[in-house]
């Protein structure tokens, strides 16, 4: 009875055997059918997927400009930052040069004294002995001889009275010396400081770029063309000598250079408006003050430096070199500050329009105030 049942119970197949073969024509060429319907299926949901993926991670030239504009103020940030470790740098390497000097010149002074009481020493020596407060200056133990002086200087001897010269000429150079030193560590913090803040700058800067470089060049030109567009006109000009009131300047809000520079509040502030005219279309570096290429407080500290008036380097600092100004008196030769951390400067130039330099890829040119967020006005004195 078993064997008659097993003999007519059809075999067990395995759930994969109807994908891979058995049963009738027919059948399999349904089952073929199906299993390259679902591949295909499978297939369009993972290039689906994939397309969706990439679309999510390639951001529109909008994102794009947004990310590249705030990576530039970034960047803006750090190249203020290092703007002012360079001016310290600089500051203390003249500082130690002049303590080197001096400690050098005073050095000069305290051997020459050194020489005249050896002298004296040697003469007393062949007159039949040495004063006690010449052979404590021989001595091997300078620190010994200080300590000493005020009561050698009581004796009212002549050659106290040289012994207690040298003591002074000891200490003024060994305070140069102490000086110098301090100089040298504040240096190499500066410097150290001016490294960190040079591989921000490069990095943001390097960022920006990489991002640019995702767009096609017509991507990129559109956009240019739109920033060019919101810096109003006259803003690619290069003209050796323009604004430098002999002549109009056709296109520039608010007539011409030479207009702008007349109705400056002073003389120095009408040549500063004449050389920010002069420096339209020359490109943007970071930490450059000129002649050839600005960043944007190196362009304003140019500016006012023709005009006779020197102003720090950074914007940190510029916005102090003279009274706030309320936005709505200003006038030309005014330094309009942006962004909550005071990280860009322009030059006004009148009718709510600057000259500024914006960023790397954009040269100096004109543009509204209204371009960034504003935050003070400052008119240096």
């Amino acid at each position: 009875m078993t064997a008659t049942v097993a003999s007519h119970r059809k075999p067990r197949q395995h759930p994969l055997a109807a994908l891979t073969g058995g049963g009738s024509r027919s059948a399999r060429t349904a089952r073929t059918a199906a299993t390259l319907a679902l591949a295909g299926a499978a297939t369009a949901t993972a290039t689906g997927f994939e397309g969706t993926a990439q679309a999510a991670h390639r951001p529109t030239p909008a994102q794009v400009k947004d990310r590249v504009d705030a990576l530039y103020q970034e960047a803006e940030v750090a190249t203020q930052n290092y703007n002012g470790a360079k001016e310290s740098a600089d500051t203390a390497r003249e500082e130690l040069s002049r303590l080197q000097d001096e400690a050098a010149r005073r050095t000069r002074k305290l051997n020459a004294a050194r020489t005249e009481l050896g002298t004296l020493a040697a003469s007393q020596y062949r007159s039949g002995g040495v004063d006690p407060a010449v052979r404590l200056l021989l001595s091997a133990d300078p620190q010994r001889y200080l300590d000493g002086a005020a009561v050698l200087e009581r004796t009212g001897s002549h050659q106290a009275t040289a012994v207690a010269g040298y003591a002074r000429r000891l200490g003024s150079v060994r305070q140069v010396r102490q000086r110098a030193e301090e100089t040298v560590e504040r240096l190499a913090d500066t410097e150290a400081k001016l490294k960190k803040h040079r591989v921000t700058v490069v990095h943001k800067l390097g960022a920006a770029e990489e991002l640019l470089h995702r767009l096609t060049a017509e991507q990129r030109q559109r956009m240019a063309a739109r920033d060019g567009a919101r810096s109003g006109p006259g803003q690619g000009r290069t003209g050796h000598g323009a604004g430098r009131g002999d002549g109009p300047l056709d296109g520039i809000p608010g007539g011409a250079g030479g207009v702008a520079a007349a109705q400056a509040p002073s003389p120095r502030a009408a040549r500063a408006v004449a050389f920010a005219y002069s420096a339209l279309g020359k490109p943007y570096v970071w930490g450059a003050t000129g002649p050839s290429a600005y960043d944007c407080s190196g362009l304003t500290q140019a500016a006012w430096k023709a005009g006779g008036v020197a102003l720090p380097r950074t914007t940190y600092t510029q916005i102090s070199s003279g009274p706030r100004v309320n936005r709505s008196q200003l006038a030309p030769g005014d330094l309009v500050f942006f962004y909550s951390g005071i990280s860009h400067v322009g030059l006004y130039v009148g009718n709510g329009q600057m000259i500024h330099a914006p960023h790397p890829g954009a040269p100096v040119r004109i543009a509204p105030i209204d371009q960034m967020p504003f935050a003070a006005a400052t008119r240096p004195a």
